[in-house]
């Protein structure tokens, strides 16, 4: 049965149909609208704000300093996952999710209300780095609170199609994004520079609103409220951070492993990649976001598809499935974009975003939520999930610009290397899955607790494949 929204005297809460429905609605929209603002950040880095923050440089120099604030952005989000985790497995996921939204929201239509460099100097940077800063405390702890509010209201056999809901809302505002900034690319490069790119960020104030008020209609989870009750009848209050750190670690590297591994290969794939062409291969700017449109629409059928398989399959294989055939692309990759053809980089785009990324992140909402028992759950997801995002999410595209720009010939096979490397990553925290170890059983448990994650429930998904076979 599905893990229903909690029911007493005071608070009855919706129907359980009516709870998954606003559950879906809130992690689906309310996740693209929050992504939405974090990648159109992306994209503006790629392409607008090296040449209106950091005038004073060339066009990749330029571009590596506004790629730096973005990496600022990366390492804020540890410390939102941290924070953020703590306070959703203390005072409930949808508070934090409303926080999370409503701290993304301005911070990002804040952006579209800075001067440029030719304004107001050096402040004008300064005030995008710490616009920035916020934007990644709000992000740090999305994904981690919405996936575990979808994976704890769904049934057993659907756990990875409902846990692959942030993931499709993440690549509807990948297209919402995307699509923004074709229209905005379009423009000349004068009205883009001075008034274009401003639209929407500032469209992002609007959209707060409409976040805010399907976010505060997601009822909380049994899973939740069980387990408060069970920390209120102990002696001493659990701190999640702490109880983490003393009980989970294994699960948290696992964790760490696949955000390292996942987020190098995502962000060289869909934000590097703009750079590289625009830089490096002197192609339109709009060709690159076009192509990552096209990217983002397939990824919003291959996303379910990739949540059905996880039931089907288990996450575990499709994730590592994932890792390894984006290894395989590691160097065809490059081929495609260095033959400067549109059509050739769009269909690069759409293999490398629309279906590699999505194979290895639709599972993420399973397996990442279950490496965990329930009073640690957003912290242990939070945490993990955003430290490795920070030091390789924000650093990879660094890495990739510094390694192009370096060569003489601006060759691309570091780059391939880094990408491989991550593929790896993520195949070896996928075959170090803690929720795939079967519980004891219940004659057994009372005494081997120690033998287990405490709370931990098997992989239920991978445990239907053997039962069928």
């Amino acid at each position: 049965m599905a893990n229903a929204p909690h029911t007493d005297a005071q608070d009855p809460g919706p129907p359980p149909a009516i709870a998954r429905r606003r559950v879906a609605t809130a992690t689906i929209v309310g996740s693209a609208l929050e992504w939405y603002d974090f990648y159109l950040y992306a994209s503006m880095a790629a392409l607008v704000f090296g040449k209106i923050f950091f005038p004073q440089t060339d066009d990749a120099a330029g571009t590596m300093a506004a790629f730096a604030t973005f990496a600022a952005g990366f390492l804020a989000r540890p410390l939102g996952g941290i924070m953020f985790g703590h306070l959703a497995d203390r005072i409930g996921r949808r508070n934090v999710l409303i926080i999370t939204f409503v701290l993304m929201g301005i911070s990002t239509g804040l952006i579209g209300m800075l001067p440029t460099y030719d304004t107001a100097g050096i402040a004008a940077p300064a005030a995008l780095v710490i616009l920035r800063i916020f934007q990644g405390l709000g992000a740090g702890a999305e994904y981690s609170s919405a996936a575990v509010v979808a994976y704890e209201h769904a049934d057993e056999n659907r756990r990875g199609r409902q846990g692959a809901w942030p993931a499709l809302g993440l690549n509807l505002g990948l297209l919402l994004s995307s699509l923004t900034v074709t229209v905005l690319t379009s423009l000349d490069e004068k009205t883009l520079l001075t008034w274009g790119w401003r639209v929407p960020f500032l469209a992002s104030f609007a959209l707060a609103g409409v976040g805010l008020w399907v976010r505060s209609r997601v009822p909380e989870s049994s899973d939740f409220h069980n387990s408060k009750k069970k920390q209120e009848q102990d002696a001493a209050p659990q701190v999640p951070f702490v109880t983490l750190l003393r009980k989970q670690r294994r699960g948290l590297l696992v964790v760490l492993a696949i955000s390292l591994g996942y987020n190098a290969l995502s962000y060289i794939f869909k934000t590097f990649s703009l750079a590289y062409l625009s830089d490096f291969k002197d192609v339109s700017p709009s060709v690159g976001a076009f192509g990552i449109a096209l990217a983002s629409a397939t990824a919003i059928v291959t996303v379910p598809f990739f949540g059905w398989a996880s039931d089907r399959f288990g996450s575990r294989k499709v994730l590592a499935g994932g890792g390894i055939a984006s290894a395989l692309f590691a160097f065809p990759f490059f081929v495609l974009l260095d033959t400067q053809n549109s059509t050739m980089i769009w269909l690069c785009l759409i293999i490398a975003t629309g279906v590699l990324a999505p194979a290895m992140f639709a599972p993420q909402g399973a397996f990442l939520s279950r490496q965990f028992p329930p009073d640690v759950r957003v912290s242990g997801v939070g945490t993990g999930r955003e430290i490795g995002a920070a030091l390789s999410g924000g650093l990879a595209p660094l890495a990739a610009l510094a390694i192009v720009g370096a060569s003489a010939t601006h060759a691309t096979w570091g780059v391939s290397l880094i990408l491989i490397a991550g593929a790896v990553v993520v195949a070896i925290g996928a075959a170090f899955d803690q929720g795939a170890r079967p519980a004891a059983p219940p004659a057994v448990r009372q005494d081997s607790d120690t033998d287990r994650t405490p709370g931990q429930t098997p992989d239920r998904d991978d445990a239907r494949v053997h039962q069928a076979r």
